[in-house]
């Protein structure tokens, strides 16, 4: 589990709680008809935007930002300047054994393409295919919930339209003015709050994720390529220190 994104959710809505409490009561700040207008509206919203499918594999996109680990680019190089090592003494048939001990699909699927005997052009463009179907599913994944915070805010205002409208229909009435009052500024507070600590948020830390996964493909796409060229360890080694800041190029050698 990310503990940064535990700690932001628990910071960000701890001290906006706190404030609500204080001088008042939280059950100011809990009307059911704002929730309506602000949850039906994002879902209607949302169903308008993208198809059902898509819309179901919201929960498990947004799983990502808590449970998504992605390889670190070092342990990676390692791995494929000890696959060059096994390959110049044994070949790279030897490399099959290695593929149990890997986690990640696409990294047992270049190997394993690799070892197929699959030329270095062809395996580039089957990988590279991939790799871009993985973008796409990634940016789709944000743009969701990128999209739900831009609409957030809006079903915000449409709250607060509905209740001034009610306000202004009883205006002969004191008493109905508090409760259509509060729908109208209440509503507008849980589309900011959806939008701001959760929706976007979400779609920020989606393409961090995404681009960090989208980095240790690409390395793995040039390490097995390197590889299967037959070239020298360090030569490997070296290559893929370009796909990592200075201070994290470690040499096995």
């Amino acid at each position: 589990m990310d503990i940064a994104t535990i700690l932001g959710i628990a910071t960000g809505f701890g001290l906006v709680i706190l404030a609500m409490a204080t001088g008042g009561g939280l059950s100011w700040f809990l009307d059911a008809p704002s929730a309506m207008i602000v949850g039906g509206g994002l879902i209607g919203a949302l169903l308008i935007s993208y198809p059902l499918p898509t819309v179901l594999r919201v929960m498990a996109v947004a799983k990502n930002v808590f449970f998504q680990k992605v390889q670190a680019p070092e342990q990676v190089i390692r791995k494929i300047v000890e696959m060059s090592r096994v390959s110049r003494k044994e070949g790279i048939l030897a490399l099959q054994r290695m593929v149990p001990g890997l986690k990640d699909p696409f990294f047992v699927k270049a190997v394993e393409l690799m070892t197929d005997g699959i030329e270095p052009e062809k395996l580039t463009d089957i990988l590279e295919t991939e790799l871009e179907s993985v973008a796409e599913r990634h940016r789709l994944g944000a743009e969701i919930f990128t999209s739900l915070g831009n609409f957030a805010p809006a079903m915000g205002m449409m709250g607060t339209l509905i209740g001034l409208v009610k306000m202004l229909m009883q205006m002969n009435d004191p008493s109905s003015i508090g409760p259509s009052m509060s729908v109208a500024i209440v509503t507008t507070f849980y589309g900011v709050i959806a939008a701001n600590l959760i929706f976007f948020p979400i779609a920020g830390k989606l393409r961090m994720l995404s681009a960090q996964e989208l980095l240790v493909k690409q390395l793995i796409i040039g390490g097995i390529v390197s590889v299967q060229k037959g070239d020298n360890p360090r030569v490997v080694e070296q290559k893929l220190h370009s796909f990592v800041s200075p201070e994290k190029r470690k040499s096995a050698f």
